[in-house]
């Protein structure tokens, strides 16, 4: 196990100034218990400081060139990289993650914001010019420029606390907004971290980058809802969505909320494959994920074999020190996250889903007694029914999900009939079938033989119905924080 990370205090980070508060947040040591570090939590007044300063130092980012913002991209990039063992361990303690989840995420939030660097060039670069075309505009010029959009609020997760952080924020300075970012209050050390990064770069004026750490209850309605904003940059649970965009008035909301991912398996699929999909799709970071694997739809004469196969994957997916480089997954988030994958696994078998393994909250040998209710082992559950509230509701915990369907209209039908559609998964070798039901299905995005998956940002993502507004990735997230000026000559 590493060495424990001296207990730190982070403070809010607000016109270029780092302020202390009488109130903190306190952030839960999910490798050893008790808590490792604490934040200043802002109040509304401080709240307004970062606001006000977003919002005066818009006429002076407008002014920068792509070129300079594109340099504090790559220097921030940089500065991740020097810190990486210090960034690897807070979000190990502070998320619950693997030491080797954890490294990687360091590492991609910081090519997120060297990738930022070079789409708003390439962005910026691609105006376009436009000649009159209708009567009475004949020898009309224009040009068509890109712009910033002003103000960013960033809402971030504490699933992915840096790398979704990276990708909300890196797209948002690359395009010459300034940025008011509340982090997850679980999860806030590794956003403080980057704050002081960002802090140590040149040429970022005072104002342009603000930390914001506290309770959504205090200061959360006071940020969304200011005028002083002009887009929402969030990642959460589709209520909460909900209630920001009631919130925020008339700004540009970009979101990436809930996800209940389905994977459909024909019965020409190669079940060896869909089994390692489907596992890691469900099991990887205990199912905290949005784009999970949250219910495995198979059809009904290969739903034994599959149920067969995905048992004998789960021996590899187990709990452990976080801090050793084979351990799969660790501890929920919380006691509360736990109960709720608890209620809705009990609530499956009650309405008649057969139990193949797991189903208890057992925590691996040395964990601290305080942490023990937080881990729920990796659960298989087959031939679930339809009005198991599993089957539509996310449920974020190790939990494959494994129905049945008779054939392609039906599969259709369950996929859709939950709120949420962020992402999707079909399995076939039949390419016409496969591209027929990705276009039937209702997900922002769908993989063709594979679990779904996000990566770095460079295609567009994001979901449908309750599971969001707009799509992000870095390209598409720079578009959405940019608007559009014509100017006609």
């Amino acid at each position: 196990m590493a060495t424990r990370v001296a207990q730190r205090r982070e403070r809010i980070y607000a016109d270029g100034e780092w302020l202390e508060t009488e109130d903190v947040i306190s952030v839960s040591d999910l490798a050893d218990g008790g808590t490792f570090a604490q934040v200043a939590a802002a109040d509304p007044a401080v709240a307004h400081t970062a606001l006000e300063a977003a919002h005066e130092i818009k006429p002076e980012l407008r002014e920068t060139t792509v070129v300079e913002r594109a340099k504090w991209c790559e220097t921030i990039a940089d500065g991740l990289r020097e810190r990486e063992e210090e960034l690897t361990e807070v979000i190990v303690r502070e998320a619950g993650k693997p030491i080797s989840s954890a490294r990687g995420e360091v590492g991609q939030a910081a090519e997120r914001f060297d990738r930022a660097a070079e789409e708003a060039r390439n962005i910026v670069s691609k105006g376009e010019y436009r000649e009159g075309s209708t009567e009475g505009h004949e020898g009309w010029q224009a040009i068509v420029k890109h712009e910033p959009i002003g103000a960013v609020l960033c809402i971030t997760p504490y699933n992915y606390p840096l790398a979704t952080t990276a990708l909300q924020v890196a797209p948002a300075l690359a395009a010459g907004n300034s940025v008011l970012l509340k982090p997850a209050s679980k999860t806030p050390i590794s956003a403080a971290i980057l704050a002081d990064v960002i802090a140590d770069v040149d040429g970022i004026p005072d104002g342009a980058f603000n930390f914001v750490p506290g309770e959504a209850s205090e200061i959360g309605d006071v940020l969304s809802g200011d005028d002083r904003v002009n887009a929402i940059a969030m990642t959460g649970s589709s209520g909460a969505g909900k209630h920001v965009a009631r919130e925020s008035g008339m700004v540009n909301l970009h979101m990436e909320l809930g996800g209940n991912a389905p994977a459909i398996v024909f019965d020409d699929a190669d079940l060896t494959d869909v089994a390692g999909n489907c596992a890691k799709g469900s099991f990887k970071y205990a199912g905290q994920r949005c784009s999970a694997v949250s219910r495995v739809l198979a059809h009904e004469s290969v739903h034994d074999d599959l149920v067969d196969l995905i048992d004998g994957q789960m021996d590899a997916w187990q709990a452990g020190d976080l801090f050793d480089e084979n351990t799969a997954f660790g501890p929920l988030i919380s006691e509360d996250q736990a109960d709720w994958v608890e209620e809705l696994v009990e609530d499956a078998v009650e309405k008649g889903a057969n139990l193949v393994r797991g189903g208890e909250r057992r925590a691996p040998e040395g964990v601290p007694e305080e942490l023990g209710n937080q881990f729920f082992e990796p659960t298989l559950l087959a031939n679930v029914p339809r009005d198991a509230r599993i089957v539509d509701e996310e449920q974020f915990g190790p939990v494959a999900v494994v129905t049945t369907f008779a054939d392609e209209d039906e599969a259709i039908d369950i996929a859709n009939s939950s709120d949420l559609a962020l992402d999707a998964a079909v399995f076939t070798s039949d390419h016409n079938r496969a591209m027929n039901v990705a276009n039937r299905v209702d997900a922002g995005a769908v993989r063709i033989n594979g679990a779904p998956s996000h990566g770095l940002g460079d295609i567009p993502f994001g979901g449908n119905k309750d599971s969001g507004i707009g799509r992000e990735g870095l390209d598409a997230s720079i578009h959405a924080m940019m608007r559009e000026k014509s100017i006609i000559l």
